[in-house]
């Protein structure tokens, strides 16, 4: 169920912290895409969706898709410290023999599917909400997508279907931080007007600040009005540490150890008022 023991802005900052341990020890990971999810994902894992922790696979649960799982490890850090698995675990990420692999993987707790292969995950989402919609069930399902994500045609394949069939459980969340892989999405393929689009294709769509508390709140408590919601998050590429955003060098980096190390993990603490 939804947490009432943590805020979503300290879980948000307990999973930035984990996760530049877990990436620093791993020699590999996406910083700079992980850190631009974690304030809505905290948010979406915190007061939204309700999750059990001491049963991931309770029926009644919504289901959360990381379709950007090149990301996955700050959907574990979350997970961690909700109580589905032991925190001491995210130390294993990425190690031989562990089941906290480089993308999101459904051997963890809390994790529905395995994912990675961009687009993927969207028209898995999509056919849960069908699923669920056929069988007269509540459950909302969210699906998480980069925007480079978005180049994918398979992305608007299934966002045709969604909307054609009006899938008021299902929601999109895009981190829109404006970069991919190779560069700017401008410059790569230029996805604007995203927010039209979405309209296009029949869902109820809005834009946000994805590092706004309140503002996140109030994307995900906008009404489906019986079609498919499409909440798009204007993020910054490794939010959190001044080196790292709006970098795309972050986008392969882990960070070393030192300089880049400590100097991260001096303003993560600094952040939260630890010294």
């Amino acid at each position: 169920m939804k947490n009432q023991m943590i805020t979503s802005e300290k879980l948000s900052l307990l999973s930035r912290r984990h996760v530049l341990d877990m990436l620093n020890k791993s020699g590999g990971g996406h910083i700079g895409s992980i850190y631009s999810e974690l304030d809505f994902l905290s948010v979406l894992y915190n007061e939204v969706a309700n999750v059990y922790p001491d049963n991931p696979n309770n029926p009644n649960r919504d289901y959360i898709i990381l379709s950007k799982g090149h990301a996955g490890a700050g959907q574990y850090a979350i997970l961690a410290e909700l109580g589905f698995f032991p925190v001491e675990e995210l130390m294993t990420y990425y190690q031989d023999g562990s089941r906290l692999q480089g993308h999101s993987s459904y051997l963890v707790p809390g994790v529905e599917i395995s994912t990675g292969s961009l687009g993927h995950g969207v028209s898995v989402a999509v056919g849960i909400a069908l699923g669920l919609k056929k069988d007269h069930k509540s459950n909302q399902v969210y699906v998480v997508l980069g925007d480079g994500e978005c180049d994918e045609g398979s992305v608007w394949e299934a966002a045709l279907f969604a909307g054609h069939h009006q899938l008021d459980n299902l929601t999109f969340v895009i981190d829109y931080n404006h970069m991919q892989a190779m560069g700017d999405t401008k410059e790569i393929l230029d996805l604007e007007s995203l927010l039209n689009k979405f309209k296009a294709f029949n869902f109820v769509a809005v834009q946000y600040d994805g590092h706004d508390f309140n503002m996140i709140r109030k994307a995900f408590s906008m009404p489906h009005l019986g079609r498919p919601k499409a909440i798009i998050f204007d993020t910054i590429k490794g939010k959190g540490v001044s080196f790292m955003e709006k970098e795309l060098l972050w986008h392969y980096r882990f960070p070393h150890d030192g300089e880049e190390y400590d100097n991260a993990k001096k303003e993560l603490e600094k952040e939260s008022g630890d010294k």
